[in-house]
């Protein structure tokens, strides 16, 4: 089992500083809300199915907040905490929602509604065992070592906790990177985890019985400069090792009309979002802190 203390192997040359500073303004990506709002329209789908009553929900990287009205409309009853890493985005999801409450207020147990927190999600401010459900929205992508994220998700979550999640996959933005490749060699956008690695992480980390689903959604254009503006206002590049100087014009051509080739029969541009979904259970333990293993009796069914 993965400890959140333990080195990641599955580190990806983000920088944290840069992520942040990238969602510093929400307005800046507030117009690529639209498929965050498609993606947690479907996740809560998936979610109907699952027969769980929390009484404290997470959601990890709430941005503006959106989903976390939501998650507090289906459990009323439940408290829920708005986890962010940028303290613009917090300030907008409590102008959304309603004026988190005090630190106080956080630490009392069983208290519904809403709180917000600003940290990072790998590093939870919560203790062992106090939530039953991680929400995390198109946000794991932005974290350099998702496997640290898996261990520490499964570290909070109570038994029988659930998680749920979104994010990229490695066939997103795939025309634009082909593009930018016509360009220089240097990396462009992230290079989003494979959905099959991540089951792995979940069940390293200790979770159970983990299930992973991946659809690709296509968003089409009629220019290129409003396809770029987009990618701009899901992230940009946060990468380490992203390129520091200036484009010159040829090599910012060469790259628009690499884009205008891939052009589809309808004359539009499209770009490709590979969406993956996840979700597991955290198990009971089958041992003690002290190793010894757990023996656990069902009682007879009454006849």
């Amino acid at each position: 089992m993965v400890s959140p203390q333990a080195p990641s192997r599955m580190s990806a040359p983000i920088d944290p500083v840069r992520v942040r500073q990238l969602f510093a303004d929400p307005a800046r990506v507030a117009p690529s809300d639209f498929l965050r709002r498609e993606i947690a329209s479907r996740m809560f789908d998936r979610l109907t199915l699952v027969k769980t009553a929390p009484r404290q929900v997470l959601d990890a990287g709430c941005g503006t907040g959106v989903d976390i009205a939501e998650l507090q409309k289906r459990y009323p009853a439940a408290q829920v905490l708005g986890l962010d890493a940028v303290p613009a985005m917090l300030a907008a999801a409590g102008a959304a929602t309603s004026a988190p409450r005090s630190l106080l207020s956080r630490l009392l147990p069983a208290k519904a509604g809403i709180d917000l927190v600003c940290a990072d999600f790998g590093n939870l401010p919560f203790g062992p065992n106090s939530l039953d459900l991680v929400w995390s929205n198109l946000a794991l992508h932005w974290h350099p070592q998702p496997d640290r994220v898996f261990a520490e998700w499964r570290r909070v979550l109570r038994v029988d906790g659930l998680l749920m999640f979104s994010n990229f996959g490695p066939d997103t933005f795939r025309e634009l990177r082909a593009a930018f490749a016509a360009m220089d060699e240097t990396p462009h956008t992230l290079p989003f985890v494979d959905m099959h690695d991540f089951g792995d992480q979940l069940v390293e980390a200790g979770f159970t019985t983990p299930v992973m689903d991946m659809e690709q959604i296509t968003v089409t254009y009629d220019s290129a400069d409003k396809l770029l503006a987009d990618v701009r206002t899901f992230g940009g590049n946060p990468l380490a090792t992203r390129r520091r100087g200036l484009v010159g014009r040829a090599a910012w051509q060469r790259m628009r009309d690499a884009l205008e080739a891939g052009r589809r029969a309808d004359g539009k541009l499209g770009l490709t979002f590979e969406v993956i979904y996840g979700h597991a259970f955290r198990p009971a333990p089958k041992t003690t802190a002290a190793g010894e293993a757990i023996v656990r009796f069902q009682p007879p069914k009454p006849r």
